[in-house]
């Protein structure tokens, strides 16, 4: 439900992080095996609106246990900095990446609060920073959330964010056809629901979770004021899971609506680019 932000939010969404860390690592959702042994987690439009990555390198911000992050990794980035606020999702990267044999030279993962990730992280600007899906919700000022990411980007680098589309949140669970929540509103939604979208049925003790939800043009709108160019926003028609009931799994993992049915967009994606340095 909706309500003010409450003080304890960053604890409560930290704690909720943390006791879900071993569950989502040892769930089907994951697949930690199949990714072991080689499968690649990015999704087919992050790779061609990021393109090539060689020699880049890149700061995942919000990394979760950095699945996203070691995959550009594999796809040739010269080296890859996860962050994230959960400390046993932090550890649990670093042993992947050991597991991996990448070294902190092409994989390093680091604790820290997004907000404070210029502090935190190892360099003052990377080619490319990414922001994967499912970040933005858990953040309460995108104004500032943007100025930290732009801050990061290097000259003639971009900020590339992938992310479930905001108006997913404002229709009903069963048919997405129905408008049921505020698309507009500002204020902190409050939930208690157990599990994880990762296993439904864990058992958990940790629930309390606050999360916000960040209109479209209001995120474009943060991403441009603080300083960088917009190439692209991209609305995609499919979900990486089943956000409605109504939604169907098709060939390439994704879920879409059926053949007939009007769609609304179920994910969006962006890329802002700080313009290189002129030579004197």
């Amino acid at each position: 439900m909706y309500s003010p932000t409450p003080d304890d939010w960053q604890d409560a969404n930290r704690a909720r992080w943390d006791e879900r860390v071993p569950i989502h690592v040892a769930s089907d959702f994951y697949d930690l095996e199949a990714f072991r042994a080689g499968k690649d987690v990015l999704r087919a439009f992050e790779l061609a609106e990021v393109g090539d990555v060689t020699g880049k390198t890149l700061l995942h911000l919000q990394c979760h246990f950095g699945l996203d992050t070691l995959s550009w990794a594999r796809r040739g980035a010269a080296q890859v900095v996860g962050l994230d606020f959960s400390e046993p999702a932090v550890e649990t990267a670093r042993s992947l990446a050991r597991s991996l044999e990448l070294g902190p030279d092409r994989a390093a993962f680091v604790a820290a609060d997004v907000y404070d990730a210029p502090a935190a992280v190892l360099d003052s600007a990377y080619d490319i920073v990414y922001t994967g899906i499912g970040a933005l919700n858990w953040l309460p000022d995108i104004d500032r959330w943007a100025e930290t990411a732009a801050s990061l980007v290097a000259p003639g680098g971009f900020l590339y964010l992938a992310e479930f589309h905001p108006l997913t949140d404002s229709m009903d669970g069963e048919t997405g056809s129905v408008v049921t929540d505020d698309y507009f509103s500002r204020d902190a939604w409050v939930d208690e629901t157990p599990g994880t979208y990762a296993d439904f049925d864990a058992p958990t003790v940790h629930n309390r979770s606050v999360e916000w939800q960040h209109p479209l043009g209001r995120v474009v709108t943060a991403i441009a004021a603080a300083g960088l160019r917009i190439e692209f926003l991209h609305e995609h028609d499919a979900s990486l899971f089943q956000r409605f009931g109504a939604l169907e799994r098709q060939a390439d993992g994704h879920y879409r609506f059926p053949e007939g049915r009007p769609r609304i967009p179920l994910m969006y994606s962006i890329k802002a680019s700080r313009p290189a340095e002129r030579q004197a």
